[in-house]
C-alpha cells in the first residue's frame, strides 16, 4: 500500500543554549529529521507555515508561556505533536499540559536525552498511523466514488444514482430495500464516503449475524458486570459511529423489544449502555437495509410503525440484476478487470458466446452471484479470453435459470409453479396467492404430473 509522504520537520523552541545543543543532537541522530531551532515563542508561531510534525516546547520562554505557544500551535494545526520540556517537576503542571493536548511532558534532568529520543520515536509512530488512517479513508472515498463504484447505465441504476445524489445533500436517514446481493451495503458506503461525515467511522451491523440475546449489547455497549461474562466495559456500535454513519442491515429481523430501544435512541439522540445509567449522546447518520418490504412487515405486525416512519427518510430500492440486464456486461467486464489486477494476471476479455450465456441466466444471487461467476471464469480460463465453457453456474439446489433451456410458455409456467411448490412445501393456497393464479390450475398440474 502506498503511504502518504510525511514531513519530518521538527521545531525546537528553547532559549537555553545547553538544552538547544542536547535536543538538537538527539533529534539529528535520525537523518530524516529536519530540525529548526527558535529561541522565542513568536519565532516559532511565525514559521508554522513550514508545517512541522513535532514541536519540542520549553515551558518558560522570554516572550510567552508554554501554554500560550501551545494554544497558537493547536489553532494552526491540531495534528502537530507537542512535547513539553521543563525544569519543573510538579505533577499539576505536567497534568495541565497533557490535558490541553501535549503528547508528553519531559522534566529536564540527566535522563532528558534518552526520554526525548524514546518519546519522539513513539510520537512519530502515532503520527504515521494517523496519516495512514487518513490515507485509507481517502482511498475508500475514491473506491466508493459514485461514478466508479455504482456501475450501470440502465434506467433503474440511473434512478439509484440520482437518489444517492439527493442523499448527499443532507444528513437524512436512508432506507435501502432490495434482494440479497443487489449491493445495498455498497450504496451505504458510497453515501458515507461521499458525505460530510466521511472523516467519521462507517460502522456496519448485520442484525441476522449476531445472536439475538447479544444484539442490544453490540449496538449500545455494556458496563463491566452488566451480565455474566461482561468482564470489561464494551463500547457499542452507536458510540463508535459518532460523527459518522451507522448501517443496520436486515433491520426487519430485529425483535420488538429492541426496536423500541432503537426508537428511543433515535428520538432522544442518546443511548444507555446495558447495565449503565449514564445517557450518552451520539450524532450518527443512520442507514438501514432490508430484503423484506418494511411497510409490509408493519402491516403484518412484525415491525413497529413508529420506528418505520422514524427510519424511512429517503427510500432507495435496489433493482435485481434481471431488471437491469443491460448492465450485466458492464459489471462482468469490471469484475474481470478487478480479478486480473488483484491476482496479477494479464488482461482478459469475455467472448461473445460467453456473454450470450451470461445474458440468458437469471442471477438469483444478483450482482454478488455475477461476481462469483466471473471470478471463477477468470480462474478456469486457459488463455486471455473467457470462453462459454468457462462460465459455470453453481446456484443452490432448487434455484434454476428458467432461460437455460428453450421451452414453450406452458412449460415455463409449469416449471415456475413446481419451483414455488417445492419452495413452500406444497402449500397450494400460498403458491396460488404468490403467483396470482387459481388453485385449480395448480391442482390440474399436480394431477397431470
Amino acid at each position: 500500500m502506498k503511504k502518504k509522504n510525511v514531513s519530518k520537520k521538527i521545531f525546537v523552541v528553547e532559549d537555553d543554549p545547553l538544552y538547544i545543543k542536547i535536543i538538537k543532537y538527539v533529534l539529528e541522530l535520525d537523518p530524516e529529521h529536519e530540525v529548526h531551532v527558535f529561541t522565542t515563542g513568536k519565532e516559532c508561531i511565525d514559521h508554522l507555515y513550514l508545517n512541522p510534525i513535532i514541536v519540542t516546547l520549553d515551558y518558560k520562554l522570554p516572550d510567552m508561556t508554554g501554554n500560550e505557544v501551545m494554544e497558537a500551535i493547536q489553532r494552526y494545526n491540531s495534528n502537530i505533536g507537542i512535547i513539553v520540556l521543563s525544569g519543573q517537576s510538579e505533577i499539576s503542571v505536567a497534568v495541565n499540559f497533557m490535558k490541553t493536548g501535549a503528547f508528553h511532558y519531559i522534566v529536564k534532568d540527566d535522563d532528558t536525552k534518552d526520554r526525548l529520543q524514546l518519546t519522539v520515536s513513539r510520537l512519530k509512530k502515532q503520527i504515521e498511523l494517523q496519516e495512514e488512517v487518513e490515507f485509507l479513508k481517502n482511498e475508500l472515498g475514491t473506491k466508493y466514488n459514485i461514478n466508479n463504484n455504482l456501475i450501470g447505465n440502465s434506467e433503474p441504476m440511473l434512478r439509484v444514482q440520482r437518489l444517492i445524489s439527493k442523499a448527499l445533500q443532507t444528513n437524512i436517514s436512508v432506507t435501502l430495500k432490495g434482494e440479497t446481493g443487489t449491493g445495498k451495503e455498497v450504496v451505504a458506503r458510497t453515501i458515507h464516503y461521499n458525505s460530510n461525515r466521511k472523516k467519521g467511522n462507517f460502522i456496519a451491523v448485520n442484525v441476522t449475524a449476531i445472536p439475538r440475546e447479544l444484539l442490544e449489547s453490540e449496538l449500545f455497549g455494556h458496563e463491566k458486570g452488566a451480565f455474566t461474562g461482561a468482564s470489561t466495559r464494551k463500547i457499542g456500535k452507536f458510540e463508535l459511529a459518532n460523527n459518522g454513519t451507522l448501517f443496520l442491515d436486515e433491520i426487519a429481523e430485529m425483535e420488538f423489544p429492541l426496536q423500541s430501544k432503537i426508537l428511543r435512541a433515535l428520538q432522544e439522540r442518546e443511548i444507555t449502555r446495558v447495565g449503565g445509567t449514564q445517557n450518552i449522546p451520539f450524532d450518527a447518520r443512520l442507514i438501514v437495509a432490508s430484503r423484506l418490504d418494511l411497510a409490509m412487515e408493519v402491516e403484518k405486525g412484525n415491525f413497529r410503525e413508529d420506528l418505520y416512519y422514524r427510519l424511512l427518510g429517503l427510500p432507495i430500492e435496489m433493482p435485481p440484476l434481471r431488471e437491469r440486464r443491460n448492465d450485466i456486461f458492464l459489471l462482468a467486464d469490471h469484475f474481470l478487470k478487478e480479478f486480473c489486477r488483484e491476482n496479477k494476471l494479464p488482461k482478459k476479455s469475455i467472448s461473445k458466446e460467453a456473454k450470450e450465456k451470461l445474458f440468458g441466466y437469471s442471477f438469483h444471487g444478483n450482482v454478488r452471484e455475477l461476481k462469483a461467476i466471473i471470478d471463477l471464469s477468470g480462474a478456469l480460463s486457459e488463455g486471455n479470453v473467457i470462453q462459454k465453457e468457462d462460465i459455470q453456474f453453481n446456484s443452490p439446489k432448487g434455484v434454476k435459470s428458467f432461460l437455460d433451456k428453450e421451452m414453450s410458455i406452458k412449460e415455463y409456467n409449469n416449471q415456475i409453479i413446481h419451483y414455488y411448490l417445492e419452495k413452500h412445501n406444497n402449500d397450494v393456497l400460498l403458491v396460488a396467492k404468490k403467483l396470482n393464479i387459481g388453485k385449480s390450475t395448480i391442482y390440474r398440474l399436480l394431477k397431470a404430473k
